[in-house]
C-alpha cells in the first residue's frame, strides 16, 4: 500500500529510470500516456524518492503566463509581488509538473522555452528580474495525445527540447498489482476488476471518448474494499464515469454483469 511519505508505484517500463537521469543531467521530461495511466503517480513517486519538493499545475484552456510567473498584488495599501507556481519552484528548487501543459495558452509555452534549454533560466519581466534554476530544478509536463481539441498539441519545436517517455495502461498483471499496492483489495477483486478493464477497452464499438483507465479501476477497488456492493461500485467509480449516454452505461453495466 502507499503511504504518505512514499506513494505506491509500479513501473511498467523504464520511466522510472529514465526519470532519475534526467533529474541527474538536468534535462526536461515529457510524459506522454491516456488519462488515468499513471504520469501524475510517476512524477508524485520519484519527487518523494528523489527527497525533492513537487508543485503540480493543472493546466486548462485560461492558464496564462502570468498565473505562472506571479503577479502584483494590493495588499493594505502596499504593492506586493506573489510569485507563481512557477516562479516558486524555480526559487525552491522543486520539481514543477505541468498537467497536460498542451491545454495552457500559447504564452505559457515561450515563458517555459528558457527553462528547457541550456540556460535554464526565468525571467521576469514584471520585476525586472531573472532566476537561474538550481541544480535541483527539474521541468516535468504530460500531455495526452490521443485527446485533443481543435490545435491543442505541442508543436515539434517544443516537443524536441524535452526526453520524452510514451506511457500506457499496463497489462492485466501489472494493472492488477497496482490494485493491490493501492487499495490492499482482496486478489480475486483486483483479478475481476481488471478483466473488467481489458473487456472494457475492447468495446470500440461504443465509441467511448477515453477507455477505462487505471485510475477508475483503483476508485472501484477502494468502494469493494469499504464495502460497496461490486457492481455498484462498478457502476459510480467506472460506468457513470464513462458515458452519459443510457444506452453505453446499459451496455458497460451488461459487461460488469458478466464479470462481477
Amino acid at each position: 500500500m502507499s503511504t504518505p511519505s512514499q506513494p505506491f508505484y509500479r513501473p511498467v517500463g523504464h520511466e522510472e529510470q529514465v526519470f532519475r537521469h534526467c533529474y541527474e543531467q538536468q534535462l526536461p521530461l515529457l510524459l506522454k500516456g491516456p488519462t488515468g495511466c499513471g504520469k501524475s503517480r510517476l512524477v508524485e513517486h520519484m519527487a518523494a524518492r528523489l527527497g525533492r519538493p513537487l508543485i503540480t499545475v493543472a493546466c486548462h484552456d485560461d492558464t496564462s503566463a502570468v498565473d505562472l510567473l506571479g503577479r502584483w498584488l494590493l495588499r493594505g495599501g502596499e504593492t506586493v509581488w506573489q510569485d507563481g507556481p512557477v516562479t516558486r519552484a524555480v526559487r525552491e528548487g522543486a520539481i514543477l509538473y505541468l498537467d497536460e501543459v498542451a491545454e495552457a495558452r500559447p504564452d505559457v509555452i515561450v515563458v517555459l522555452h528558457p527553462l528547457t534549454d541550456h540556460r535554464r533560466e526565468l525571467t521576469l519581466d514584471r520585476r525586472d528580474e531573472r532566476l537561474r534554476a538550481s541544480d535541483e530544478f527539474m521541468l516535468v509536463v504530460s500531455f495526452n495525445p490521443g485527446y485533443q481539441r481543435g490545435l491543442k498539441e505541442l508543436k515539434p519545436s517544443t516537443r524536441q527540447r524535452f526526453v520524452s517517455v510514451s506511457m500506457a495502461y499496463p497489462t492485466p498483471e501489472v494493472e492488477k498489482e497496482v490494485l493491490l499496492g493501492e487499495t490492499g483489495a482482496d486478489p480475486a477483486t483486483c483479478t475481476r476488476l481488471t478483466a473488467l478493464g481489458a473487456k472494457l477497452r475492447q468495446l470500440d464499438a461504443l465509441g467511448l471518448a477515453e477507455m477505462p483507465s487505471t485510475r477508475l479501476l483503483v476508485d472501484a477497488a477502494k468502494l469493494i474494499q469499504s464495502g460497496l456492493p461490486p457492481r455498484l461500485a462498478c457502476h459510480v467509480a467506472i460506468v457513470e464515469a464513462l458515458s452519459d449516454d443510457a444506452e453505453i452505461r446499459q451496455a458497460l453495466d451488461d459487461v460488469v454483469q458478466l464479470v462481477f
